[in-house]
């Protein structure tokens, strides 16, 4: 019996450790292919995770991986799921930057007649 409770299925894991919002959501992650447990690739959402197991998987932009620390037994708040693994993913030295507002604002009408101008004597 203590054998039934050292493992839980990967799809309620994932969905306790809140790295999706629904358990469909990481069932359809996982029998879609994109989650390896220990680097191989696994296809049904109720392949069973133990703790010590190395979990890849794509969430966002960025490629996740994790170690099970431990299993839960809720989905709790997030400090809570945050004790249920390590994250080992690579951490990006600069985040992608967003265009940012330059403090010009729209064009004066002089900035525009300027480029109507140039656009004209280009073409």
């Amino acid at each position: 019996m203590a054998e039934a409770q050292a493992k839980l299925r990967i799809d309620k894991w994932l969905w306790q450790a809140r790295f999706f919002k629904t358990r469909s959501l990481a069932a359809k992650q996982v029998s879609g292919g994109h989650v390896r447990v220990n680097g191989n690739r696994v296809l049904k959402p109720a392949q069973a995770v133990a703790p010590g197991d190395v979990l890849t998987f794509p969430q966002g932009r960025i490629v996740r991986v994790v170690r099970v620390e431990k299993l839960g037994e809720r989905r709790g708040p997030a400090p809570e799921a945050q004790t249920l693994y390590f994250d080992m993913t690579e951490k990006k030295d600069t985040p992608p930057k967003n265009p940012g507002f330059e403090g010009k604002g729209r064009p004066t009408k002089k900035d525009r007649r300027a480029l109507d101008l140039s656009r004209t004597q280009e073409g």
